[in-house]
């Protein structure tokens, strides 16, 4: 399908003659020669948005000349400008935990269009979309040589009606494909194969147009095709929706912070160790919301891998995108990895003509700018509980006796004996060493680092503790193709860490079960017992239900932490073990040199094993091709599966929008404290028998062993609504010291949120949901906001939101709003026993401060202004409609 360009771009139509081929391009310095401002000190990543509205110049498209001279305003007030305009990304890319309720929510709009006597063939993606199933794969089998087909089998044996539905998604829609199973992780797939940073197509005319390749994801760590020059951020499933079905997001000119790296990394240092610095320090900052751009001449000696690494953990800093301009290491890595010679010859040509180049000279214009010497960095840690708690290796031990005392109030040094094994389970041994995720499997240079420790530490008689699972999770093909390359793999194999699976695993929580003797003695002592992943999430509760403390670490710590088997050790000083000759082995007698990891990375990681690994990328194994689906517009909901069900959202609608009600006489569903996660409010792992969800699944004759979790079943809201607020570990400040999903229902009983939600809505009664700040921090999880709405909750008041979620709730139709004039939660004494009415919000505009009045329990009323985070006019449509889906769905009706 061709691209569509706007009406009135002549003026800034170039071409560019590359190895003999003339393509057309929109020029950055053309629009300046047209009088219409000067860019040239435009940040490169503010300059891939500003090429997108010069394509789309068009009173059609939204876009306006006033939306391009903004951008010359922006620079010449310093860096801010926060206009609202209209951005169209090139395409979409989405995972199997997210991608199915979006795929879910198409075939929904089609039976619902047909409904309003509309044609299905009108719901279709109309920008490329490629959903790539990574988030299924669980850990079950772990530390012998079938781990990796067992677990396979199981994935299929669990996921087949997902599978199925996906497969029948890939046929019946256009501009859809789907990656399978057991190939990779969504974000190191598009990192090595589907990026191009430059982007062609042909337009409406025919013509083929050459632009900067970028897109928007149904994960949050979309960023980390940022690290390659590709302008790429995570947003919700229903954001998602809108954007694959022509919608243009609408934003705000975002602020631009500089990060100037310079200086060079030191000897035992890794990318890891940088990035969980960046976080400390980005976070400490405050970026939410805002573009970070990284700068200076540390970049020249910063490899790609790194970049993509730094690029990967944006929504862990808080940053909308963390962005890497086009430079020679750039070219380098595109060409290694196999990417086509003239695709790369454009990459460079278009670049260097449109000033997207960076060289010695690149000095842009920044809002501010931060700065970091590489050569200070050291070897470090990240935990328990959050990406941004920074920890220097050589303080591991000192800072997680603190944690024990301080956050988990739990006394040291307390053994519990494990049934039928001869140690002991105690506070802060490692039961799960994972190497896993996008962040860091995607990088070899700690990937064959983390080889070279096995490798060292096998030479020696070393292995891992026995009450350690290991896993090793690669993000792609390629990465065994380079271990097996250097023989590491063997070495890997030989402490314990065989290959599991290609997907994200530990990572997004399918830790799988852990040895249940090793979990009775956890639960026995009340232990902390802690995990070690090279992931970039360890909140609360996701890891594992065993597990309190999660710290994130390079790959090669985390095979450190495994033989070692405790947090309770100076890592950096302390005797990891015993050497076979009864020897003390410290971490540097296993660590290896700079030069041993990138004597291997160039032997090994070479374009042809990429080129080689991405042939046949759609085709799957014969598990995939073996699926079979049925040839239909529409979809037959199968009556019985508790994987996929016809959601409610466009049952019954009707032909017109309604309009924005005040909310009047609320109850309190749940009062919630600062850094409220997505994890917290719909979580994506296990689930107990004893839940509302593991219930639901019971009655239909569903056996635990089968419920999977919570993330393979975002395609069947009813379970789904179950698990709203239903984190192991979220604690509503209405109960006193409980864990979990509970509060209190219509007659002040302690009881599931589910079951409060369903007796409050058979009462009639709307919800108003309060938090802390940063609400909403964490994955781009839309269902943390459908599950909101089908719970009957009208709004969330918060003293500040994360930027992904408070986008979803608007998308399903929920008004998020902020505390104003220093109030609180706490400030304002709220227990849930109020009742909360909210006004002027049926004639609220972007932004405006609405008045709240709050009845408190003994009958006093407080009165507070809110500010109402409806931030644009679309955003205003869509809340009328009832969300965004809804308000696309009625316009295509019309059509």
């Amino acid at each position: 399908m061709p691209i569509t360009v706007g009406q009135d771009t002549a003026k800034t139509r170039r071409e560019l003659s590359v190895n003999g081929k003339t393509i057309s391009y929109f020029s950055i310095p053309a629009a300046t020669e047209a009088g219409l401002g000067d860019f040239s000190k435009l940040p490169a990543a503010l300059k891939v948005v500003l090429e997108n509205m010069l394509r789309f110049e068009d009173g059609d498209f939204s876009v306006s000349v006033d939306d391009i001279k903004a951008f010359a305003e922006w620079g010449a007030n310093g860096g801010k400008n926060p206009r609202e305009i209209s951005y169209r990304p090139a395409r979409v890319l989405m995972q199997d935990f997210t991608g199915v309720p979006a795929v879910v929510d198409l075939a929904a709009m089609r039976d619902g269009i047909v409904g309003l006597k509309g044609s299905a063939s009108k719901i279709n993606p109309l920008v490329p979309v490629d959903l790539v199933i990574d988030h299924s794969v669980m850990i079950d089998e772990f530390g012998n040589p079938r781990a990796f087909q067992m677990n396979v089998d199981r994935e299929y044996e669990r996921n087949m009606e997902r599978y199925t539905f996906l497969k029948w998604g890939q046929n019946a829609f256009n501009n859809f494909r789907v990656v399978p199973p057991g190939t990779g992780i969504c974000h190191q797939v598009n990192l090595e194969y589907l990026a191009q940073t430059i982007w062609t197509d042909t337009d409406q005319n025919g013509v083929e147009v050459a632009y900067p390749d970028t897109l928007v994801g149904t994960d949050s760590h979309t960023t980390m095709v940022n690290g390659v020059a590709v302008l790429g951020w995570g947003v919700g499933g229903i954001e998602a929706e809108a954007a694959m079905l022509g919608q243009p997001i609408s934003m705000l000119i975002p602020e631009v912070i500089g990060f100037e790296l310079t200086g060079a990394m030191t000897e035992g240092t890794t990318g890891t160790d940088l990035v969980l610095k960046v976080v400390e320090m980005l976070r400490e900052k405050g970026v939410v919301g805002k573009f970070v751009e990284f700068y200076g001449d540390g970049l020249d000696r910063l490899p790609l891998a790194d970049r993509a690494t730094i690029a990967n953990m944006a929504p862990e800093y808080g940053a909308t995108c963390g962005f890497f301009p086009i430079d020679g290491e750039t070219i380098r890595y595109l060409t290694n990895t196999g990417r086509d010679e003239d695709r790369i010859a454009l990459v460079e040509a278009y670049a260097k003509a449109n000033g997207f180049w960076r060289d010695a000279d690149y000095a842009p214009i920044y809002t501010d700018t931060l700065h970091l010497d590489m050569g200070t960095i050291v070897p470090a840690i990240s935990g328990p509980k959050r990406p941004q708690d920074y920890v220097a290796l050589s303080d591991g031990k000192t800072e997680f006796l603190r944690e024990m005392d301080e956050t988990f109030k739990r006394p040291m040094g307390k053994e519990v004996a494990v049934a039928g094994e001869d140690y002991t389970m105690e506070s802060g041994k490692v039961v799960i060493a994972s190497i896993t995720s996008c962040t860091n499997t995607s990088n070899p240079y700690v990937m064959i680092g983390a080889g070279l420790v096995a490798r060292k530490a096998a030479e020696l008689g070393l292995n891992r503790k026995p009450w350690v699972k290991t896993s090793l999770a690669p993000g792609s093909q390629v990465v065994s193709a380079y271990l097996e390359a250097a023989g590491l793999q063997d070495d890997l194999d030989a402490i314990g860490f065989n290959l599991v699976g290609y997907g994200c695993t530990t990572c997004i929580g399918n830790s799988g079960p852990i040895q249940k003797e090793i979990s009775d003695a956890i639960a026995e002592g009340d232990l902390v017992a802690t995990s070690v992943l090279s992931g970039n999430r360890n909140f609360e509760g996701r890891i594992s239900p065993d597990v309190r403390a999660n710290y994130l670490a390079s790959p090669p710590l985390v095979v450190a932490y495994a033989l070692a088997g405790t947090l309770d050790i100076d890592l950096s000083s302390d005797v990891i073990a015993q050497d076979k000759n009864g020897n003390d082995v410290y971490l540097k007698d296993i660590w290896p040199s700079t030069e041993e990891i990138a004597e291997l990375v160039q032997q090994t990681v070479t374009r042809e094993a990429f080129q080689s690994k991405y042939a046949d990328v759609f085709k799957g194994d014969e598990k995939w091709r073996g699926v079979e689906v049925p040839q239909q517009e529409t979809y037959d909901w199968p009556a019985n599966s508790t994987y996929i069900q016809n959601p409610p959202y466009f049952q019954g609608m009707s032909d017109e929008p309604g309009t924005i009600k005040n909310i009047k006489g609320a109850k309190v569903l749940l009062v919630l404290g600062d850094m409220i996660t997505t994890d917290h409010i719909s979580p994506a792992g296990s689930f107990a028998a004893s839940s509302p969800a593991g219930q639901y699944l019971i009655e239909r004759q569903v056996q635990p062993r089968e419920f999977n979790s919570y993330g393979s079943r975002r395609g069947n809201h009813e379970i789904m609504m179950r698990g709203t607020f239903a984190n192991i570990r979220i604690k509503n400040e209405m109960l006193d010291g409980v864990e979990g999903g509970y509060t209190k229902g219509p007659d002040g009983a302690q009881t599931s949120v589910y079951d409060a939600s369903m007796a409050h809505q058979v009462n009639g009664t709307p919800l108003v949901v309060f938090g802390g700040e940063q609400y909403g921090a964490g994955s781009s999880r839309d269902w943390a906001a459908k599950g909101t709405a089908l719970l009957g909750v009208k709004a969330v008041i918060a003293e500040s939101f994360e930027r992904i979620h408070r986008s979803n709730l608007v998308g399903m139709g929920v008004i998020p709003l902020e505390f104003t004039g220093g109030d609180s939660r706490k400030s304002l004494g709220l227990t849930g026993e109020e009742t909360v009415t909210i006004t002027g919000l049926d004639s609220v505009q972007p932004l405006q401060e609405v008045p709240c009045s709050i009845t408190m329990a003994d009958g006093s009323v407080k009165d507070i202004t809110l500010k109402c985070r409806i931030d644009t006019a679309p955003e205003i449509e869509y809340i009328e409609h009832g969300g965004v889906l809804h308000y696309v769905l009625r316009n295509l009706a019309k059509l």
